[in-house]
Protein backbone atom coordinates (compact mmCIF):
# COMPACT_ATOMS: atom_id res chain seq x y z
CA UNK A 1 0.00 0.00 0.00
CA UNK A 2 1.50 3.40 -1.33
CA UNK A 3 2.10 5.78 1.36
CA UNK A 4 0.73 9.01 1.42
CA UNK A 5 3.05 12.10 1.21
CA UNK A 6 1.48 14.96 3.79
CA UNK A 7 2.39 18.15 1.97
CA UNK A 8 4.13 20.92 3.73
CA UNK A 9 2.89 24.14 4.68
CA UNK A 10 3.69 27.00 2.41
CA UNK A 11 5.15 29.00 5.52
CA UNK A 12 7.67 26.16 6.80
CA UNK A 13 8.96 25.43 2.66
CA UNK A 14 9.35 29.23 2.56
CA UNK A 15 11.19 29.34 5.76
CA UNK A 16 13.36 26.07 4.59
CA UNK A 17 13.77 27.90 1.07
CA UNK A 18 15.47 30.61 3.40
CA UNK A 19 17.30 29.04 5.56
CA UNK A 20 20.47 29.59 4.11
CA UNK A 21 19.61 33.30 3.21
CA UNK A 22 19.31 33.64 6.75
CA UNK A 23 23.18 31.99 7.64
CA UNK A 24 24.63 33.83 5.16
CA UNK A 25 22.82 37.22 6.63
CA UNK A 26 23.84 36.34 9.84
CA UNK A 27 27.44 35.48 8.57
CA UNK A 28 27.95 38.47 6.86
CA UNK A 29 26.73 40.36 10.17
CA UNK A 30 29.47 38.84 12.34
CA UNK A 31 32.10 39.56 9.48
CA UNK A 32 30.87 43.17 9.48
CA UNK A 33 30.85 43.41 13.11
CA UNK A 34 34.11 41.92 13.45
CA UNK A 35 35.43 44.61 10.37
CA UNK A 36 34.16 47.40 12.29
CA UNK A 37 35.85 46.28 15.73
CA UNK A 38 38.92 46.00 13.64
CA UNK A 39 38.46 49.62 11.96
CA UNK A 40 37.78 51.35 15.53
CA UNK A 41 41.32 49.30 17.28
CA UNK A 42 42.86 50.76 14.05
CA UNK A 43 41.42 54.43 14.87
CA UNK A 44 42.41 54.37 18.37
CA UNK A 45 46.34 53.20 18.04
CA UNK A 46 46.80 55.84 15.06
CA UNK A 47 45.01 58.06 17.63
CA UNK A 48 47.32 57.44 20.88
CA UNK A 49 50.27 57.76 18.29
CA UNK A 50 49.40 60.82 17.20
CA UNK A 51 49.40 61.84 20.75
CA UNK A 52 52.78 60.65 20.97
CA UNK A 53 53.81 62.50 18.08
CA UNK A 54 52.86 65.86 19.83
CA UNK A 55 54.28 64.51 23.21
CA UNK A 56 57.68 63.83 21.65
CA UNK A 57 57.18 67.55 19.71
CA UNK A 58 56.76 68.76 23.22
CA UNK A 59 59.32 67.39 25.12
CA UNK A 60 62.05 65.94 23.80
CA UNK A 61 65.91 66.49 24.59
CA UNK A 62 69.38 66.74 22.78
CA UNK A 63 72.15 64.91 24.99
CA UNK A 64 74.62 66.68 23.10
CA UNK A 65 73.37 69.47 24.49
CA UNK A 66 72.00 68.66 27.90
CA UNK A 67 74.52 66.75 29.20
CA UNK A 68 77.47 68.81 30.38
CA UNK A 69 80.31 66.41 28.28
CA UNK A 70 83.03 68.60 29.42
CA UNK A 71 82.85 68.39 33.23
CA UNK A 72 85.74 66.09 34.70
CA UNK A 73 84.60 62.63 36.42
CA UNK A 74 84.10 63.93 39.74
CA UNK A 75 85.07 60.42 41.82
CA UNK A 76 83.36 61.22 45.08
CA UNK A 77 80.26 60.63 43.59
CA UNK A 78 78.42 56.64 42.64
CA UNK A 79 77.91 55.67 39.33
CA UNK A 80 74.17 54.61 40.44
CA UNK A 81 71.88 54.32 43.50
CA UNK A 82 74.79 51.95 45.67
CA UNK A 83 71.12 50.38 46.81
CA UNK A 84 71.18 49.08 43.23
CA UNK A 85 74.34 47.33 43.02
CA UNK A 86 74.41 44.01 42.98
CA UNK A 87 77.12 43.22 46.08
CA UNK A 88 74.97 45.87 48.25
CA UNK A 89 73.64 44.32 51.42
CA UNK A 90 76.46 41.55 50.74
CA UNK A 91 79.57 40.72 53.37
CA UNK A 92 81.56 41.52 50.62
CA UNK A 93 80.22 45.57 50.18
CA UNK A 94 80.80 46.14 53.94
CA UNK A 95 84.60 44.74 53.53
CA UNK A 96 84.93 47.37 50.35
CA UNK A 97 86.02 51.11 51.35
CA UNK A 98 84.14 53.75 49.90
CA UNK A 99 86.51 54.93 47.23
CA UNK A 100 86.04 50.92 46.17
CA UNK A 101 82.06 51.45 46.02
CA UNK A 102 81.66 54.74 44.08
CA UNK A 103 84.07 52.97 41.36
CA UNK A 104 81.90 49.48 41.87
CA UNK A 105 78.65 51.34 40.86
CA UNK A 106 80.68 53.39 38.23
CA UNK A 107 81.42 50.26 36.29
CA UNK A 108 77.99 48.48 37.27
CA UNK A 109 76.62 51.65 35.73
CA UNK A 110 78.38 51.52 32.45
CA UNK A 111 77.54 48.17 32.32
CA UNK A 112 74.16 48.80 32.23
CA UNK A 113 74.51 51.65 29.70
CA UNK A 114 76.53 49.35 27.31
CA UNK A 115 74.02 46.93 28.07
CA UNK A 116 71.14 48.99 27.21
CA UNK A 117 73.01 49.88 23.23
CA UNK A 118 73.05 46.46 22.79
CA UNK A 119 69.46 45.63 23.05
CA UNK A 120 68.25 49.43 22.02
CA UNK A 121 69.82 47.89 18.68
CA UNK A 122 67.98 44.66 18.64
CA UNK A 123 64.95 47.12 19.15
CA UNK A 124 65.62 49.28 16.30
CA UNK A 125 65.77 46.44 13.65
CA UNK A 126 62.85 44.72 14.61
CA UNK A 127 60.39 48.26 14.48
CA UNK A 128 62.12 48.86 11.16
CA UNK A 129 61.36 45.38 9.57
CA UNK A 130 57.81 45.96 11.88
CA UNK A 131 57.24 48.80 9.90
CA UNK A 132 58.98 48.24 6.23
CA UNK A 133 56.74 48.77 3.63
CA UNK A 134 53.69 50.39 5.43
CA UNK A 135 51.70 53.53 5.05
CA UNK A 136 54.38 56.05 5.63
CA UNK A 137 50.98 58.71 6.47
CA UNK A 138 50.17 56.39 9.12
CA UNK A 139 50.74 58.35 12.68
CA UNK A 140 52.16 54.55 13.66
CA UNK A 141 54.45 54.74 11.24
CA UNK A 142 55.40 58.13 12.04
CA UNK A 143 55.82 57.80 15.73
CA UNK A 144 57.93 54.45 14.79
CA UNK A 145 60.48 56.77 13.03
CA UNK A 146 60.41 58.94 15.87
CA UNK A 147 61.23 56.09 18.56
CA UNK A 148 64.01 54.69 16.31
CA UNK A 149 65.61 58.06 16.62
CA UNK A 150 65.32 58.52 20.29
CA UNK A 151 67.11 55.10 20.55
CA UNK A 152 69.77 56.62 17.99
CA UNK A 153 70.55 59.32 20.35
CA UNK A 154 69.82 57.18 23.60
CA UNK A 155 72.96 55.02 21.97
CA UNK A 156 75.18 57.45 20.95
CA UNK A 157 74.48 59.51 24.90
CA UNK A 158 74.78 55.58 26.70
CA UNK A 159 77.96 55.29 24.93
CA UNK A 160 79.61 58.37 25.56
CA UNK A 161 78.46 58.03 29.30
CA UNK A 162 80.00 54.87 29.71
CA UNK A 163 83.20 56.41 28.31
CA UNK A 164 83.03 59.06 30.41
CA UNK A 165 82.59 56.83 33.96
CA UNK A 166 86.21 55.63 31.95
CA UNK A 167 84.37 51.88 31.45
CA UNK A 168 85.19 49.77 28.59
CA UNK A 169 83.22 48.46 26.04
CA UNK A 170 81.12 46.12 28.12
CA UNK A 171 79.19 42.87 26.11
CA UNK A 172 76.50 40.61 27.02
CA UNK A 173 77.76 37.06 27.28
CA UNK A 174 78.19 35.14 23.70
CA UNK A 175 75.03 32.50 24.38
CA UNK A 176 72.97 35.94 24.59
CA UNK A 177 75.20 37.89 21.66
CA UNK A 178 74.19 35.27 19.80
CA UNK A 179 70.40 34.62 20.42
CA UNK A 180 69.78 38.08 20.30
CA UNK A 181 71.76 37.86 16.40
CA UNK A 182 68.59 35.41 15.72
CA UNK A 183 65.74 37.45 18.00
CA UNK A 184 66.44 40.76 16.12
CA UNK A 185 65.91 38.88 13.07
CA UNK A 186 63.09 36.49 13.86
CA UNK A 187 60.94 38.51 16.38
CA UNK A 188 57.96 39.36 14.95
CA UNK A 189 54.59 41.26 16.65
CA UNK A 190 53.98 40.66 20.36
CA UNK A 191 57.18 38.76 21.06
CA UNK A 192 58.82 42.13 19.63
CA UNK A 193 56.86 44.37 21.60
CA UNK A 194 56.54 42.67 24.81
CA UNK A 195 60.28 41.65 24.70
CA UNK A 196 61.09 45.52 24.53
CA UNK A 197 58.46 46.79 26.92
CA UNK A 198 60.12 44.24 29.66
CA UNK A 199 64.03 45.83 28.82
CA UNK A 200 62.43 49.54 28.79
CA UNK A 201 60.26 48.97 32.28
CA UNK A 202 63.52 47.12 34.57
CA UNK A 203 65.55 50.01 33.03
CA UNK A 204 63.08 52.93 34.03
CA UNK A 205 62.37 51.90 37.39
CA UNK A 206 66.35 51.51 38.07
CA UNK A 207 66.71 55.27 36.67
CA UNK A 208 64.08 56.90 38.29
CA UNK A 209 66.34 56.24 41.41
CA UNK A 210 69.37 56.85 39.79
CA UNK A 211 68.29 60.38 38.56
CA UNK A 212 66.66 61.35 41.53
CA UNK A 213 69.74 60.24 43.89
CA UNK A 214 72.16 62.91 44.97
CA UNK A 215 74.57 60.29 45.61
CA UNK A 216 75.17 59.76 41.55
CA UNK A 217 77.45 61.85 39.18
CA UNK A 218 75.32 64.48 38.08
CA UNK A 219 76.09 63.87 34.30
CA UNK A 220 74.84 60.39 34.68
CA UNK A 221 71.85 61.87 36.37
CA UNK A 222 70.74 63.80 33.22
CA UNK A 223 71.45 60.50 31.40
CA UNK A 224 68.76 58.57 33.60
CA UNK A 225 66.39 61.51 33.59
CA UNK A 226 66.24 62.36 29.14
CA UNK A 227 66.01 58.57 28.93
CA UNK A 228 63.22 58.26 31.82
CA UNK A 229 61.29 61.27 29.81
CA UNK A 230 61.39 59.90 26.38
CA UNK A 231 61.49 55.70 27.39
CA UNK A 232 57.71 56.69 28.54
CA UNK A 233 56.76 57.28 25.17
CA UNK A 234 57.87 53.87 24.19
CA UNK A 235 56.46 52.26 26.58
CA UNK A 236 53.16 53.19 26.17
CA UNK A 237 53.79 52.02 22.29
CA UNK A 238 54.69 48.94 23.19
CA UNK A 239 51.91 48.02 25.46
CA UNK A 240 49.34 49.18 22.64
CA UNK A 241 51.44 47.13 20.40
CA UNK A 242 51.29 44.64 22.18
CA UNK A 243 47.60 44.05 23.17
CA UNK A 244 46.93 44.88 19.37
CA UNK A 245 49.23 42.47 17.74
CA UNK A 246 47.02 40.14 20.76
CA UNK A 247 43.53 40.66 19.97
CA UNK A 248 42.24 37.37 18.63
CA UNK A 249 45.18 35.61 19.11
CA UNK A 250 44.47 32.08 19.87
CA UNK A 251 45.45 29.71 23.25
CA UNK A 252 48.47 28.09 21.37
CA UNK A 253 50.09 31.50 20.23
CA UNK A 254 49.61 33.09 22.95
CA UNK A 255 51.48 30.12 24.99
CA UNK A 256 54.42 30.00 22.19
CA UNK A 257 54.95 34.10 22.94
CA UNK A 258 54.94 34.21 26.22
CA UNK A 259 57.67 31.63 26.54
CA UNK A 260 59.68 33.50 23.56
CA UNK A 261 58.96 36.94 25.60
CA UNK A 262 59.86 35.15 28.85
CA UNK A 263 63.38 34.10 27.37
CA UNK A 264 64.21 37.06 25.81
CA UNK A 265 63.12 38.78 29.74
CA UNK A 266 66.18 36.25 31.27
CA UNK A 267 69.01 36.75 29.07
CA UNK A 268 68.09 40.74 28.48
CA UNK A 269 68.36 41.09 32.62
CA UNK A 270 70.88 39.06 33.12
CA UNK A 271 73.30 40.36 31.07
CA UNK A 272 73.42 43.94 32.63
CA UNK A 273 75.76 43.97 34.82
CA UNK A 274 79.03 42.23 33.13
CA UNK A 275 81.08 39.65 35.38
CA UNK A 276 84.03 42.39 34.05
CA UNK A 277 82.69 45.10 36.31
CA UNK A 278 84.24 43.24 39.26
CA UNK A 279 87.59 43.06 37.88
CA UNK A 280 87.51 46.30 36.40
CA UNK A 281 86.70 47.32 40.15
CA UNK A 282 89.49 45.84 41.32
CA UNK A 283 87.62 42.97 42.99
CA UNK A 284 88.02 38.77 43.52
CA UNK A 285 85.84 38.21 40.33
CA UNK A 286 84.46 34.78 41.68
CA UNK A 287 83.99 36.04 44.96
CA UNK A 288 82.14 38.83 44.14
CA UNK A 289 80.38 36.92 41.20
CA UNK A 290 79.07 34.63 44.07
CA UNK A 291 77.74 37.01 46.51
CA UNK A 292 76.06 38.70 43.58
CA UNK A 293 74.48 35.58 42.62
CA UNK A 294 73.12 35.24 45.97
CA UNK A 295 72.25 38.90 46.88
CA UNK A 296 68.57 38.38 48.36
CA UNK A 297 68.60 42.66 48.39
CA UNK A 298 69.40 42.88 44.59
CA UNK A 299 66.74 39.90 43.67
CA UNK A 300 63.75 41.59 45.94
CA UNK A 301 64.78 45.17 43.72
CA UNK A 302 64.23 43.52 40.56
CA UNK A 303 61.02 41.67 41.71
CA UNK A 304 59.55 44.98 43.06
CA UNK A 305 60.27 47.02 39.77
CA UNK A 306 58.63 44.33 37.98
CA UNK A 307 54.95 44.50 39.69
CA UNK A 308 53.54 46.28 37.07
CA UNK A 309 55.04 44.63 34.28
CA UNK A 310 53.98 41.20 35.46
CA UNK A 311 50.37 42.86 35.73
CA UNK A 312 50.35 43.96 32.33
CA UNK A 313 51.69 40.63 30.93
CA UNK A 314 49.39 39.28 32.64
CA UNK A 315 46.22 41.29 31.67
CA UNK A 316 47.55 39.95 28.46
CA UNK A 317 47.56 36.70 28.72
CA UNK A 318 51.44 36.09 28.54
CA UNK A 319 52.14 34.93 31.86
CA UNK A 320 51.80 31.30 31.66
CA UNK A 321 53.37 28.65 33.71
CA UNK A 322 56.40 28.36 31.69
CA UNK A 323 56.87 31.72 31.25
CA UNK A 324 56.33 32.54 35.15
CA UNK A 325 59.08 29.49 35.83
CA UNK A 326 61.86 31.55 33.58
CA UNK A 327 61.00 34.90 35.32
CA UNK A 328 61.67 33.28 38.72
CA UNK A 329 64.83 32.23 37.05
CA UNK A 330 65.56 35.70 36.63
CA UNK A 331 64.03 37.02 39.87
CA UNK A 332 62.17 39.21 37.77
CA UNK A 333 58.61 37.47 39.84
Amino acid sequence: MARSTVPQPKETARESERAPERESEQRSARLSAREAARRSARQSEREAARRLLESSAALSYDPAVEVDWDAPLDEDFHGMSPEWSTLYGTRYWQELTEPQRKELTRQESASVASIGIWFEMILQQMVLRDMYAKDPTDPRFQWALTEIADECRHSIMFGRGAAKLRAPAYRPPRLALELGRAFKTLAVGEAAYASILVAEEVLDVMQRDWMRDERVVPFVRTINNIHVVEESRHMKFAREETRARLAGAGTLRRRAQALVVAIASYFIVTSMVSREVYARAGLDVERALAEARANEHHKSLLRSSCSGLMEFLSSAGLLTRPAVTVYRRAHLI
